[in-house]
This record gives structure tokens, sequence and C-alpha cells, in this order.
């Protein structure tokens, strides 16, 4: 697929490895659909620097756990920019979920945003990619769908489901829309991480050092350009999964 002139939804864009996907995709000539639950101000700032760099923008505030707020959202995609030909399913809330639980709104939180999101988003968006005959999905696991971490079971299995989402869909909307996604390693530092804890991680991996979010949306280009992959995962761990 050929960016230039494309329009992408990006879930959760607005910061960290969403919005460098958000730039890179802006970057590529390719109109961007900013999604934000809360940070507007990020959204707004980075809506403007897509603008400077010719595409057109749409911050759009919508909670992709909703399945109204995501048909709204797609609907303002459609009104603004004619669809959706790309969807990157990057939004996330990484919070422990220790088990057994007293209270399971964390679970389900967690879970609805990795798992319902990630579902509504695409259901929104695929009617008009397969009327079209073209589009391209994109979803953001990590490790812990194959290695639970733990004391976070709801975010370790809601990433297993997004790749087993990932393979479903691939199946169910070919030939016309591919379905892939990345799994990023250690690429941007949780905040407060400290140094003792930056270089353990950098440890642990086989490349001794950590990727930059450059590293994933390298990786995210390349699979949304490359015509003939679907189905598939592509690891950007620095080697992680072997240590």
């Amino acid at each position: 697929m050929n960016l230039q002139e494309k329009t992408a939804l990006i879930t959760g864009g607005a910061h960290r490895i969403g919005g460098a996907l958000t730039l890179m995709l802006a970057e590529a000539g390719a109109n961007v659909v900013i999604n934000y639950r809360s940070s507007e101000k990020a959204a707004q700032a980075l809506a403007d620097e897509a603008r400077a760099l010719g595409v057109g923008a749409l911050p759009a505030q919508a909670d992709v756990a909703d399945h109204e707020q995501v048909a709204a959202m797609a609907a303002q995609a459609e009104a603004r920019f004619g669809g959706v030909d790309i969807l990157i399913n990057s939004a996330s809330w990484y919070k422990a979920t220790p088990f057994p639980a007293e209270d399971v709104s964390l679970w389900q939180t967690v879970s609805r945003i990795l798992i319902d999101g990630a579902f509504y988003c695409a259901n929104a968006v695929a009617p008009g990619m397969l009327e079209r005959g073209a589009g391209a999905i994109l979803n953001l696991v990590d490790l812990s769908a194959w290695q639970p971490f733990a004391g976070y079971g709801a975010h370790s299995v809601g990433k297993a489901a997004l790749l087993a989402l990932t393979r479903q869909l691939a199946v169910e909307l070919a030939p016309a829309v591919r379905v892939n996604a990345i799994s990023p390693g250690p690429v941007l530092p949780p905040p407060g991480f400290t140094e003792e804890q930056t270089e353990r991680v950098a440890q642990g991996t086989l490349l001794k050092r950590w990727g930059t979010p450059q590293d994933v949306t390298q990786a995210a280009r390349f699979l949304l350009e490359a015509d003939y992959i679907t189905g598939e995962v592509l690891m950007v761990d620095g080697g992680e999964r072997y240590e």
C-alpha cells in the first residue's frame, strides 16, 4: 500500500508509540485521525505537527472500549476524509491486575480496551475498506502475548487475544484487507523508571540495549507497505524473547 493520501486512524495516537506512529504516517503523506481518551492537549499539538507536514489531521476523542463512541469516531473520519484506509490499534492501559481480585473493575477496563476496543475499531472501519477493495490493520502486541507478565493478567490475556484477533481478522477480511501485528520490546521506558531498572531491562535483550520508537515505526511502515504479508507478527524487541 502506498501511504500517500491515505487516511489512518491511530488509537492511543496522541503519545508514546502511538504518537510516533502518527507522525510516521503524516511524514509518509497520510491523513491522520488521532484517537485519544483524555490526552486532548497532546492530540491537538500532534495534529498541528501533522498539518505542518501538509496532511490533514483530526483529533478524535473516544473511549475505544465504548462501542457507541467508536462508531461516532468512525463517522467523524468518514465525514472528514471519506473513510479510513489504515487502522492501527495502539490503545492500551498498562495497569497491574493482581489475581485473585476482589475488585474486577481493573480487569474489565484493561481487557476491554485491548480486546473490545480493537474489535470495535476494526468492525467500524472494515466495511469501508472492503467496499473500496483495500485496507490495512496493524495491532500492537508485546511479549506478554506469549510469556505472561506476573501481576498483569488482564494485560497479558488482552495482548494474547489481540494476537489471536490479528490472525482471525486476516482470515475474515482477505483478500482485500491485510491484518498484521507488531510486538515491540523495550523502546520507551515507563515514567519513573530508574537508571537501574532501565539497565536491567537492556541486559534482558540479546542486543543489550533499548530500542527507539523509530524502530517500531520503521517496522510498521514496512508491514503497511508490504502487500504480500498478512496474518503475521513482527517482533521488534532486540531479542528480548530469547533471554
